[in-house]
């Protein structure tokens, strides 16, 4: 999928599109305010106040055609300067546009406007020269947006739309977009039974259907065995903590907008986990420490709360209760290297046996002039930054630095995939901290029986499991590999009355293998069952006639195709067990 904000031209011509966009609006909706209409990676939109009015998707083709109307009158875009004073007049009928030009710096400022035809609208710019440049665009949705984002401020209305140079571009882009409807993991997730949401149950909190909590434990036995193979102590804190912990180790100072409210419980303040490294970090204080117990990763699959505010919720990608595949390495410095080296091997690992191949490196650091948002120690920030990018370095991986992205305690490394819908986003990460240790007075006794702090890497090579799910239906297309299918057989006796016990026999003998099988000896047509194992995207579906009954075997089709095969039941078994090693 292109991103329109990496094409200069892409870039202004979705940008003037939103423009004509609400040039269509308001000779539609007469009484129509505007807010703000950018163009964004996927296009553009353009936030409006139509007062009681609503547009739906089925108006869009009537905007569409009045645009249409606007682009062919090939008015020139014409930009123009005028004071603060002269904005305040020009759109003093608009609150929105008042809005944005009050917080402009001082009444000298000079604004620009850009107007085509009978429309002008407040804008940095740039534009397009003429609207006849604007000729092949679409569309797409209707969706609610709070007024600066606030859930305190009123609902505008967003129009979404794409723009391109040529039909063939923009036939190209709908036809991926399409594509990716098919990909959606929400659609997905309800079709196959993965997970469902309630409103009653509360916005952005995903309840896991058995199906899906079988994917859920999966992928949870596998990265854990990963990690016992490594060294790692698995452990289980509580989802809150006490409001002290979180003064203690700074992330209520500098996280505060993403946790949820305070709760008063008795004499004490509570609240829900954004993260677990404060729990960890009293944990490892709990004992007295040896540099040679060192390094020491405490590992535990996390049940964390943010807030979110609702219109960034996405099904199961973006939620406010999630658990995190997190670590916690307490380290000697001289061990930062190996460490790191190991976390990133893992990462890598994990990527394979999950063909996951499309992702980059990113280094994150701070931003030096931010004397806010940074733990303010710049030795420490220099040293650990310095060590990060000699570690990256002596691996060989490339990598890209990203000023202003590190956390608040200390420098990380992201890997970003780019999913088949959306934007790309972080799946794992390692971050280097001198800081927390120092916060919570942590300690080992070294070689010289001197007390040391110790460093810590904090790690997650599923950032999330819920994100992890949400990346990985969207990659297959919810067709699952083997070893990580909810359902890995289906079981159909071409007809129940003959066949049905010897399929029975068979969906037995599977499950005792451990084998996740369903068994179908319904009463219903052949033709109908097997589409039925399709459509849930089934890797094997069993076919047991009388031959095969007859002959102790199994006739299995795969997935998407049509072809059957032959075996005997043994070697069947065995072939599904090879595929759940993977498992460990």
């Amino acid at each position: 999928m292109i991103n329109i904000k990496e094409d200069e031209r892409l870039d202004k011509l979705n940008h003037s599109c939103a423009h004509l966009l609400a040039q269509a609006v308001q000779h539609l909706y007469p009484n129509a305010k505007f807010w703000v209409g950018p163009s964004i990676e996927e296009g553009f939109y353009y936030d409006i106040d139509l007062g009681d009015e609503v547009i739906s998707e089925e108006d869009l083709p009537k905007i569409e055609k009045e645009m249409k109307k606007c682009s062919k009158s090939a008015k020139y875009i014409v930009r123009s300067e005028i004071t603060k004073k002269e904005a305040l007049e020009k759109f003093k009928d608009d609150p929105y546009k008042i809005d944005l030009i009050s917080r402009m710096d001082d009444k000298d400022t000079v604004i620009s406007c850009y107007t085509q035809g009978d429309f002008t609208d407040l804008c940095r710019g740039p534009h397009v020269d003429n609207t006849k440049e604007i000729k092949y665009f679409k569309l797409l949705k209707v969706a609610g947006a709070y007024w600066k984002g606030d859930s305190n401020n009123k609902m505008l209305q967003r129009i979404y739309g794409i723009c391109f140079d040529n039909a063939e571009d923009l036939e190209e882009h709908l036809k991926l977009l399409e594509e990716a409807k098919l990909r959606d993991h929400r659609k997905i997730g309800k079709d196959l039974g993965i997970y469902m949401m309630s409103d009653l149950v509360g916005r952005g909190l995903p309840m896991y259907l058995p199906k899906g909590f079988t994917l859920w434990n999966l992928l949870e036995t596998y990265i854990r065995n990963k990690e016992i193979k490594r060294g790692y102590l698995h452990v289980q804190t509580p989802p809150l903590g006490n409001v002290e912990l979180y003064k203690t180790s700074g992330h209520l100072d500098h996280y505060k907008d993403s946790m949820f409210p305070i709760m008063q419980v008795e004499d004490e303040e509570y609240v829900l986990r954004p993260m677990n490294c404060p729990h960890h970090m009293v944990m490892y204080g709990n004992d007295i420490h040896s540099y040679r117990d060192l390094p020491l990763r405490i590992a535990e699959i996390a049940r964390d709360c943010r807030y979110e505010s609702s219109g960034s919720l996405k099904g199961i990608e973006r939620v406010r209760t999630f658990c995190q595949n997190d670590s916690h390495i307490f380290c000697t410095p001289d061990q930062i290297e190996s460490e790191f080296k190991d976390v990133v091997n893992l990462i890598l690992e994990c990527y394979k046996d999950l063909n996951i191949t499309d992702y980059k490196f990113e280094l994150a650091l701070r931003d030096p002039e931010d004397k806010v948002k940074y733990y303010p120690d710049d030795e420490m920030w220099n040293t650990a930054e310095d060590a990060l990018r000699k570690i990256l370095d002596d691996i060989g991986i490339p990598y890209k630095e990203m000023v202003g992205d590190a956390a608040f305690y200390g420098p990380k490394l992201d890997v970003q995939v780019k999913p088949a819908i959306g934007n790309e986003f972080s799946l794992s990460t390692c971050q280097i901290d001198f800081c927390l240790p120092m916060k919570f007075d942590l300690t080992y006794v070294d070689s010289n029986g001197e007390k040391q702090t110790p460093v810590v890497l904090h790690r997650a090579v599923f950032g999330s499991l819920d994100r992890t799910i949400a990346y990985y239906l969207e990659e297959t297309k919810g067709a699952l590999p083997v070893w990580l299918a909810p359902v890995q057989v289906k079981v159909i006796s071409v007809n129940p009355e003959f066949q049905g016990e010897y399929a029975n026999e068979i969906y037995i003998k599977l499950k005792d293998n451990k084998i996740r099988a369903e068994l179908d000896n319904r009463n219903e047509k052949l033709g109908y069952r097997l589409r039925e194992a399709q459509t849930m995207k089934i890797p094997y579906t069993l076919i047991l006639g009388d031959n095969e009954k007859d002959n102790n075997q199994v006739s299995y089709r795969l997935f998407g195709q049509k072809e059957t095969t032959t075996v005997n039941v043994d070697e069947f078994i065995n072939m599904i067990n090879e595929e759940n090693k993977k498992i460990g």
